[in-house]
């Protein structure tokens, strides 16, 4: 009777040593793992890579959007300067130090390591 009850045990863990051999240990699930496996992270081509290089594209794009930006406000700014001859003088004071021939031009220079103390 024991007997019996070990036979009726064993039976469902060989049905499922079946069912595992039968389609896990199949030639062809095999060879799909394998090959998934190959191209998710041996392949040149693969999901690791593509993943980084969408990353690049993103900050690319990113990089394209500021300098669109900032190409419309130096375009603005130069259109100003360009068709206003005060906005041209005013600039050209402001960053080259010109001047009339009768000025002068004084440059006051901050003394950073004495504001650095306080």
């Amino acid at each position: 009777m024991e007997d019996n009850k070990l036979i009726k045990d064993i039976q469902p863990k060989s049905e499922t040593l079946k069912i595992i051999q039968k389609y896990v240990l199949n030639k062809y699930t095999i060879t799909i793992c394998m090959f998934l496996v190959w191209m998710i992270f041996f392949d040149k081509t693969s999901f690791l890579v593509i993943n980084e290089l969408n990353g690049e594209i993103s900050r690319y794009e990113d990089q394209l959007e500021f300098y669109k930006k900032e190409y419309e406000k130096n375009d603005t700014f130069y259109k100003k300067l360009m068709n206003n001859k005060s906005e041209k003088e005013k600039y050209a004071r402001e960053n080259y130090f010109m001047k009339k021939p009768d000025e002068e031009i004084f440059i006051l220079v901050v003394d950073s390591t004495n504001s650095a103390k306080k």
